[in-house]
């Protein structure tokens, strides 16, 4: 939705189609069902300017463009490596309906080589007259930030086999001021996978030094500060927490390392990154055990539950994770999100208390756990919590507090790291 909305931006004429029909039936109308900051805003506008428009099939779609976008789900299978069905079902559908020259082009995050294989499924399914050029161009967007890390990117990849389809793409993206890194398919598509692999190991490099660091008295957020101050190193990621979570990280990493092994590769490095995210909410549990001792039926307030701010993506979030964990030790659950409460509703159903607010989640609670950075938790009454709490313990998951103001505040304070 946001490749389509933005490229409605540039000035290009956007047909969407998708699967599901409640997509469209509210694409049509200018609205979109998911929360990402000025999106809902930027689809309306391109909807009224006639830009941004619907079609009834894949056929209408594709028969009336000169590129075809595969933008699905690629989710993990249970062996971590990635579901390419839906990629081979779009593939398959557009190879039916081209009628002359078209470029495909490869959204969805996929292993490297998947090009080569939508190249083939077109050849099996394509008039055998018509002409077509295959396209990796990866998305480096983050949530919460989509719009503006389309509009102005780090750079721009574009992995192609011929001038004719490089040429496209260059004119499809003017507009963007970018350096563009023209390259074969195969690594256009590993880019992608090791850009996100890198930045989860620097998330869970920061959370490793964090265990270092609160077992000889260091600070994670001073380590990381001076650390971050070398070019070379960069202070982005690098803040210890809760874990990542999300569509792309957990996924990516788990595609990245199935596609190791498939290769005869032991990606050991990748498979640790991954053992030191998967354990941080244990990590926050024992600190909540360590300041209340038994967690059996203590109530305990969980503030955030998307996997980061400016989204309702619950998707590997932390705080589903940390909510099992309270769960499975007895312990009631009072939860708020700015947003992503009713996506996570969906996967936790009534076992957990909703709440309205942070005040509402904190009245009555035995501890305070912030497990998502929503600016607004920054700005929080403390002193108001703390007349609201049964007892005043903040377990900071995201080190959005500072230390000694809460425990000079009277709080039981844990942060991660310190």
């Amino acid at each position: 939705m946001v490749t389509a909305a933005c490229l409605a931006k540039l000035g290009h004429d956007v047909q969407c189609f998708d699967s599901d029909p409640e997509v469209i039936e509210l694409l049509k109308v200018g609205k979109v069902r998911f929360h990402e900051p000025g999106l809902a805003d930027l689809v309306s506008q391109m909807v009224t300017e006639g830009r941004l428009q619907t079609a009834e099939s894949i056929e209408e779609a594709v028969g009336s463009s000169e590129l075809s976008f595969i933008c699905v789900s690629t989710p993990p299978k249970a062996n971590g490596a990635a579901d390419l069905s839906y990629i081979e079902a779009a593939t398959r559908a557009i190879a039916q309906s081209m009628d002359g020259y078209h470029i495909i082009v490869e959204k969805s995050t996929v292993p490297a080589k998947t090009g080569e294989r939508v190249r083939e499924t077109l050849r099996m399914h394509a008039k055998p007259s018509v002409e077509f050029d295959v396209v990796s161009f990866p998305e480096f967007s983050r949530e919460g930030h989509a719009i503006d890390d389309f509009l102005h990117p780090d750079r721009l990849v574009l992995g192609v086999e011929s001038e004719r389809a490089e040429q496209a793409m260059r004119t499809l993206v003017q507009g963007i001021d970018a350096p563009i890194v023209v390259t074969d398919m195969a690594s256009a598509e590993l880019i992608k996978h090791a850009s996100n692999c890198f930045l989860a190991l620097k998330i869970s490099y920061a959370n490793a030094l964090a265990n270092v660091c609160e077992t000889i008295g260091a600070n994670v957020e001073e380590v990381a500060e001076g650390m971050g101050l070398d070019n070379r190193i960069g202070r982005d990621f690098l803040n210890a927490g809760v874990g990542y979570g999300g569509s792309c990280f957990p996924k990516d990493m788990a595609a990245f390392i199935a596609m190791a092994d498939e290769l005869g590769y032991d990606f050991k490095l990748l498979k640790a990154a991954r053992e030191v995210n998967d354990e941080r909410p244990r990590r926050l549990i024992e600190k909540l055990r360590q300041a209340l001792w038994v967690l059996s039926g203590k109530t305990v307030a969980v503030l955030g539950l998307a996997f980061k701010p400016d989204t309702d993506d619950v998707r590997e979030a932390p705080a589903l994770a940390l909510i099992e964990l309270l769960l499975e030790e007895g312990a009631s659950v009072r939860a708020y999100d700015p947003v992503a409460t009713s996506t996570a509703q969906k996967l936790l159903g009534e076992r957990v208390v909703y709440c309205e607010d942070s005040y509402q989640a904190a009245s009555g609670a035995d501890a305070l756990v912030v497990v998502t950075e929503w600016d607004e938790f920054r700005h929080l009454d403390l002193d108001r919590i703390k007349g609201l709490l049964a007892v005043p313990v903040i377990i900071d998951g995201r080190n959005i507090f500072d230390r000694t103001t809460l425990t000079e505040a009277g709080f039981i304070y844990h942060g991660m790291g310190k």
